[in-house]
């Protein structure tokens, strides 16, 4: 089966803080997109926020105001479900992350798109084969995960099932390109894809340095913010490896990985946390006091540095 050919009408379903962005990503690739939601007001607000984050982009340097314009007039929102993924070439599902509700609705667009339009999850780790497992043309179902915010974090990894065919991944990493994103193909459908199980091995290590009383909260971020992350825009960790010698890592990793933290379970440290109900900023209090402070307050400084870094990037 040939995909990508010809490729000009995407759906994407949902309007919380992933789809609006993904379909303005593919808006500003050149695609019709419409974002779908069940009432005609949820429709209406995902494409207000796409709006939104056009004009971000537009303000900041990051695409001319012409080419943001013109990305916005090819979003729409609409609930008519089986319209919009019976005339999609690509759709993008960013619903909750509940496996049996994924498999329902992956089986009924299945019935209902044409054979060479490719399915995608924005799941960010559940199986995609476990998803497809209802769909008679599994080999067009894979995974697009979009990292938040998805208008200004360039990496997409798109995930292969165990049917996923080469060609499906081949088009929609081609499409991406196109759309100004960096995706990744990760050849293994496995738990957490590729970003998220380095991101996980790094929360469940932070988590026991509080919890053994190794270093406070407030420095362990700090290493993390002015040290080995602030790096990482210019070089990856396999490429400081490579950079500072594969000798010295092997002798670092000898003394250090035996004192790692390595039960396959989050540390008991954080499972206290959420048995006390201290669930981070939205209930007031996690690993910091949030009584001062909110959590919009963060991710505008967050997209205010990417935003900085991406201008870096495009000098």
């Amino acid at each position: 089966m040939a995909y990508g050919t010809g490729w000009n009408t995407a759906a994407v379903i949902g309007t919380g803080m992933m789809g609006p962005g993904i379909a303005l990503t593919l808006a500003l690739g050149g695609m019709r997109a419409t974002i779908l939601s069940r009432t005609d007001d949820g429709a209406a607000r995902g494409v207000d926020k796409a709006m939104r984050q056009a004009q971000i982009l537009a303000e900041n340097g990051l695409v001319t105001a012409d080419w943001a314009a013109r990305a916005a007039a090819r979003i729409v929102g609409s609930t008519a479900f089986d319209q919009a993924i019976t005339a999609a070439d690509l759709v993008v599902e960013s619903a909750p992350e509940d496996l049996a509700f994924k498999q329902d609705l992956f089986a009924r667009m299945d019935g209902l798109a044409g054979p060479r339009t490719v399915l995608a999850s924005n799941t960010s780790g559940l199986s995609i084969t476990a998803i497809a497992a209802g769909c008679r043309l599994s080999e067009r179902v894979l995974t697009t995960h979009f990292w938040n915010p998805p208008h200004l974090i360039p990496l997409v990894e798109i995930v292969k099932g165990e049917k996923t065919s080469d060609g499906a991944a081949s088009a929609v990493r081609q499409l991406l390109i196109a759309c100004g994103k960096t995706p990744v193909i990760v050849k293994k459908d496995r738990p957490g894809q590729l970003g998220n199980r380095l991101q996980m091995a790094l929360v469940r290590e932070a988590a026991n340095i509080v919890a053994e009383g190794i270093a406070d909260v407030e420095d362990v971020d700090s290493v993390v913010k002015n040290g080995l992350g602030l790096r990482m825009p210019a070089y990856g960790i396999l490429e400081h490896m490579d950079v500072a010698g594969l000798d010295l890592a092997i002798s670092v990793l000898e003394y250090v990985v035996r004192d790692l933290y390595n039960e396959p379970r989050a540390p008991e440290y954080l499972r206290e946390m959420v048995r006390r109900g201290d669930l981070g900023a939205k209930t007031g209090r996690g690993f910091y006091d949030w009584s001062s402070k909110s959590a919009d307050e963060v991710r505008a400084r967050r997209d205010a540095f990417l935003v900085e870094v991406l201008r870096w990037r495009k000098r």
